[in-house]
């Protein structure tokens, strides 16, 4: 049984994406993908109700009025808004070979990161130039928009197009706290730097990245690179892991430093 601000319904609802643009009003449509999965996959008919999330905090509660071959009218029943967590999370990450990335955008957009930028390192297998990059950065947005539906996030998360790591290093973008998962005998437990910063700030920062390698990961002079800019090398224990692996081991890692969000999702759902 779940509780959507004072509604209770018997059984658990099933989640749809609808961006902002499309989520204002009382009535809403669902259509293509979407609509087909509802209707032949998910077999929801008229009367049933839904949750819509917007990906921009917005949680929408819905009773399907009507539906066709090829969308859903929705009416909205009751909206709950979902503040963002305290802090940000940008994941730097060099892109792997094959569908590799495509898990770890699922996996962080599960713990809750708020941009992700894909990386092109000189190990990576693509490079600058390549034409099938749009495509790609579409269809990684795809995956991130079926992770919240899956995990009830209410929040998309950011998923720029690739970018060179020389070309992000010269934008001199700021971060409270930033680190990179490092193999080097000068790495420390990620606990300390954020001891430290509380220490000196007396809070927890309320950004962070973190850069995380290819398999092989990154060159000498790239991690001089990124170590000059400012980042910490933090170590992920004793074990060499995989760049997807070490990707999900730091974002848990973080979220766990930066403290729980007890308050949304423990209250909406009960």
């Amino acid at each position: 049984m779940q509780t959507f601000n004072g509604v209770t319904i018997q059984q658990p609802m099933h989640r749809f994406y609808l961006p902002p643009e499309r989520s204002r009003g009382s009535v809403l449509t669902l259509t293509g993908s979407e609509a087909h999965h509802a209707l032949h996959v998910l077999r929801i008919r008229k009367g049933e109700r839904l949750v819509a999330l917007d990906g921009a905090g917005s949680e929408i509660l819905c009773e399907v009025h009507d539906c066709t071959r090829d969308s859903f009218t929705l009416t909205v029943m009751s909206r709950n808004r979902v503040p963002p967590l305290p802090y940000r999370i940008t994941l730097l990450q060099a892109i792997p070979k094959g569908k590799t990335f495509e898990t770890i955008i699922q996996k962080a957009t599960e713990l809750g990161v708020g941009r992700i930028v894909p990386l092109l390192s000189e190990r990576t297998a693509i490079q600058a130039g390549d034409r099938s990059a749009p495509a790609r950065t579409e269809k990684w947005r795809r995956v991130a928009m079926e992770a919240i539906k899956q995990c009830g996030n209410p929040w998309l998360p950011e998923i720029e197009k690739p970018v060179a790591l020389k070309e992000f290093l010269s934008r001199h973008e700021k971060f409270e706290l930033p680190l990179i998962a490092s193999l080097q005998p000068d790495r420390r437990h990620p606990r300390e730097y954020f001891g430290t910063f509380l220490r000196e700030h007396g809070r927890l920062p309320q950004s962070v990245c973190v850069w995380i390698g290819p398999e092989g990961d990154f060159t000498p002079a790239e991690l001089g690179d990124i170590e000059t800019s400012g980042a910490f090398p933090i170590s992920l224990g004793r074990l060499t892991l995989r760049s997807d692996t070490a990707a999900i081991c730091c974002l848990a890692i973080l979220n766990h430093e930066l403290g729980p969000d007890c308050g949304s999702a423990g209250t909406r759902w009960q």
